[in-house]
C-alpha cells in the first residue's frame, strides 16, 4: 500500500464561545445588528452552526434561519435565510451583505414586526477554536480510513468546514493531504466536491468513508 510522504494528523477542536452584548428582539433589530457585528460573529452563526449543532441534521443551516423559524415563527424569512449557502460566497463581508439584503427585502413587505421578550431574542456570539491533536497519525490510506472512522466529529468540522472557510483551503485538509502527500488526486477531487451545507458532520463523515472504502477496494483488485 502506498505510503504518504507526510503523515496526516487528525485534529479536533474545542469551541470557546463568547456572548456579545449585542441582541435583537425583532427582525428590524436583527437587520441592524447584522450590519454591525464583528465578522467573527457572522462566521459563528453560519459556518459554526455545523459544529454547535453537529449531533443532528437540521433544515435551517444557520442560527438566523433557526431563530426566525423557532422564536419569531416567521417561516417565510426562515426559508429565505436557510437557502443561503455560506460556502458559496467568497468572503464573510459578502455573506453579511447577502443575509442583510434578505432580511431588508423581507421587512419591506411587512407591516408591524413581532417583538420578543429578551430571553427569546437573538443573542449574538462569536468563538475561537482550540485545536486538539487526536489519535495516531495516518501514513497510508488504510490508516487514514481507520482514523477518519474513529475521530471526534469536531475533526470533521475543522478539516472540512473551518479549513475551507478560514484557512483558504478550498477543498479542505483531507483532500489537500490526499493529493499532495498520498498521490491520490482522483480521491482528493471527490473529497473536494462534497457539500457540507444542510447536513450533519456525521453524514459528511459517512460520505468520506464511502469514498475511501471504494478506493481501497479498487486498490485490492
Amino acid at each position: 500500500m502506498r505510503a504518504a510522504t507526510h503523515p496526516f494528523v487528525f485534529t479536533g477542536c474545542v469551541e470557546l464561545r463568547q456572548t456579545l452584548d449585542v441582541h435583537a428582539l425583532d427582525e428590524r433589530e436583527l437587520l441592524d445588528r447584522l450590519r454591525e457585528v464583528p465578522l467573527d460573529s457572522i462566521f459563528f452563526h453560519t459556518h459554526g452552526y455545523f459544529l454547535h449543532h453537529r449531533a443532528f441534521t437540521t433544515a435551517w443551516g444557520n442560527d438566523f434561519a433557526r431563530w426566525a423559524a423557532v422564536e419569531v415563527r416567521d417561516q417565510v424569512l426562515a426559508e429565505r435565510l436557510a437557502v443561503v449557502d455560506p460556502f458559496a460566497v467568497e468572503t464573510l463581508d459578502d455573506l453579511r451583505e447577502e443575509l442583510a439584503t434578505i432580511v431588508d427585502q423581507h421587512l419591506r413587505g411587512l407591516g408591524a414586526v413581532v417583538r420578543l421578550p429578551f430571553a427569546r431574542g437573538f443573542h449574538f456570539q462569536q468563538s475561537r477554536l482550540v485545536e486538539v491533536p487526536l489519535g495516531p497519525r495516518a501514513t497510508n490510506l488504510r490508516e487514514f480510513r481507520d482514523g477518519l472512522a474513529a475521530v471526534d466529529a469536531s475533526a470533521i468540522y475543522l478539516h472540512m468546514v473551518h479549513a475551507r472557510a478560514r484557512r483558504g483551503r478550498a477543498a479542505g485538509d483531507f483532500a489537500e493531504w490526499l493529493r499532495t502527500s498520498l498521490g491520490q488526486p482522483a480521491l482528493a477531487e471527490q473529497f473536494g466536491r462534497i457539500d457540507t451545507y444542510l447536513t450533519s458532520l456525521e453524514r459528511v463523515r459517512g460520505r468520506l468513508l464511502d469514498l475511501v472504502d471504494r478506493a481501497l477496494e479498487e486498490e485490492a483488485e
